[in-house]
């Protein structure tokens, strides 16, 4: 693959604390670090992270219903079976599961959260797309988050009306 500067290669891995990015380049590659807020623990060490869908859904708080619908609408990818046909969920998934629910906590509806999975497993080509449905989808987190500050301060208003109230009623009292 030839790589020019205007085509740099991104390759994420999620370690402890974050993602490591790779952009490769003519010069070679360059690592950067990015952490997120929220760093999400695995239960078991990468290479012996194997997990039964009940242990999925105790970790996460999803049911099993709930896991194998992701699965089933394509909002998740790929899960390994075993030989026996019963699924297996490695860390990666879980790293998944917990973006999933962050999705899910900004309203993203679940067309869009399918969406975002099947540019994802296009690869590479899809960063334009999935860049511009988060953004989009950011711009409307913002504009809810701004409605409910102002639905804050009207509640802080009437709030302190009722405790002024109630502290000249005792002052009276």
């Amino acid at each position: 693959m030839t790589v020019t500067q205007s085509e740099p290669v991104i390759e994420e891995t999620a370690v402890a604390g974050g993602a490591v990015s790779v952009q490769r380049t003519p010069g070679g590659p360059q690592w950067v670090t990015r952490t997120c807020a929220q760093e999400v623990p695995h239960l078991r060490p990468t290479g012996q992270d194997r997990y039964s869908i009940s242990e999925v859904a105790e970790h996460t708080g999803l049911s099993a219903h709930t896991l194998r619908w992701y699965e089933r609408i394509g909002l998740m990818p790929h899960v390994d079976r075993s030989h026996t046909g019963q699924r297996r969920f490695t860390n990666r998934d879980l790293d998944w599961l917990a973006f999933v629910a962050k999705l899910r906590l900004t309203g993203m509806p679940v067309a869009d959260m399918v969406r975002y999975a099947e540019l994802a497993k296009a690869g590479d080509a899809t960063f334009a797309e999935r860049e511009a449905l988060l953004t989009a989808h950011r711009e409307d987190v913002r504009h809810r988050i701004a409605e409910l500050q102002d639905t804050l301060a009207v509640l802080d208003y009437k709030i302190d009306i009722y405790a002024d109230a109630r502290r000249r009623a005792s002052e009276r009292g």
